[in-house]
């Protein structure tokens, strides 16, 4: 039996990124064609439902299993922040939960989804490619290496960056060849980037990148 629980009280006190991550995912979704989303280690991080008809959330963490076991309080809750930016209702099962390690199977068909999130969430798309449709999208940030992994990976191509400004994200089409340039040296490895588990050191980085799986 679930646990008596006031959602939204337990969103905020675990959302590290308040208001924050809606901004994100709003420009990302201008940028995109919509499609059905995966966003491993997502924690209780809702935000992409509030741009995204489709989303699919895994994490390992108990708490966000319990958050997201409420699933009539949490699609409330979301239509509460999708009213917030005009948007209509969430649909009918528009948010989905695992409680996985997201480098298991997961219980989705290859070439399933039409954009894969990696945020501070280790390599993601070493592990979780495999859901993802040709021509769809991979948005990474660097924390923890998988931006910098995507960029030795010859299946994605960069074709944006997702840059900020005093809370504000817009994306970037232009001179993409100044982005993701070492600061020191060659780009390393894959095994290096494993072994440091962190990203490189660019000399123009951006908030997170957008790659299309070719």
């Amino acid at each position: 039996m679930k646990r008596e629980m006031d959602v939204a009280v337990f969103h905020a006190k675990y959302d590290t990124h308040p208001g924050d991550r809606i901004g994100l995912f709003g420009a990302v979704a201008e940028h995109l064609d919509g499609g059905p989303v995966l966003y491993p280690g997502s924690f209780v991080d809702i935000a992409a439902s509030v741009y995204f008809d489709d989303v699919t959330y895994v994490d390992m963490d108990r708490r966000a299993a319990r958050f997201f076991a409420h699933a009539a309080e949490v699609a409330r809750l979301v239509d509460l922040k999708r009213s917030a930016t005009g948007r209509a209702p969430l649909p009918a099962a528009g948010v989905r939960f695992h409680q996985a390690d997201y480098s298991d199977p997961l219980p989705l068909e290859d070439g399933s989804v039409r954009l894969l999130v990696s945020l501070y969430a280790g390599f993601v798309s070493e592990h979780c490619s495999r859901y993802l449709a040709t021509g769809g999208w991979l948005f990474a940030n660097n924390s923890h290496g998988d931006a910098s992994l995507a960029a030795l990976d010859p299946r994605f191509t960069l074709v944006a960056v997702l840059t900020s400004r005093s809370g504000e994200y817009r994306v970037r089409t232009d001179d993409l060849e100044r982005y993701m340039v070492p600061r020191k040296g060659e780009q390393p490895t894959a095994e290096e980037l494993h072994r440091t588990n962190k990203g490189v050191a660019f000399t123009r980085p951006a908030f997170a990148y957008l790659f299309q799986l070719g």
